[in-house]
């Protein structure tokens, strides 16, 4: 069980999670031991709230696929215990981000000044514009 906060957690049948080989350099320990971990949770397939799974999906996440599966690939530590921990934790921060409700833009206008400073920048502009003119 995976407790995300007071009131939800994800239950262990829902998350996938694979040992494979780690990539890149460390030697014979990389090459013969299964410590990477590859996480894999169907948002769909979930028991999460409706609220919850539409806000996941609509993150813009590249660990989100066009399906709705989350894939975490976790590989950092030397031992699977560590990597399985990071997988499981990256999961839930991903989670807790899309759980975070966004503001709402409010819409302002241009102050005074402002507005003066552009109407004034596009006078200079034309001005050295019709400089450049050649007069016949």
């Amino acid at each position: 069980m995976l407790p995300i906060s007071a009131s939800i957690a994800i239950p262990d049948h829902e998350i996938q999670i694979h040992a494979i080989r780690s990539q890149g350099a460390g030697g014979q320990n990389v090459n013969k031991v299964s410590t990477a971990i590859h996480l894999r949770f169907d948002i769909h397939a979930s028991s999460l709230p409706l609220f919850h799974k539409n806000a996941l999906l609509n993150l813009r996440d590249h660990r989100i696929s066009a399906d709705g599966v989350i894939t975490i690939k976790a590989q950092q530590h030397r031992t699977q215990e560590r990597n399985r921990e990071d997988a499981l934790s990256r999961l839930k921060t991903l989670i807790l981000r899309a759980m975070i409700p966004r503001k709402k833009r409010k819409a302002t206008k241009p102050t005074k000044g402002a507005h003066e400073r552009r109407i004034d920048s596009k006078k200079r502009q034309g001005r050295l514009k019709a400089l450049r003119r050649t007069t016949e």
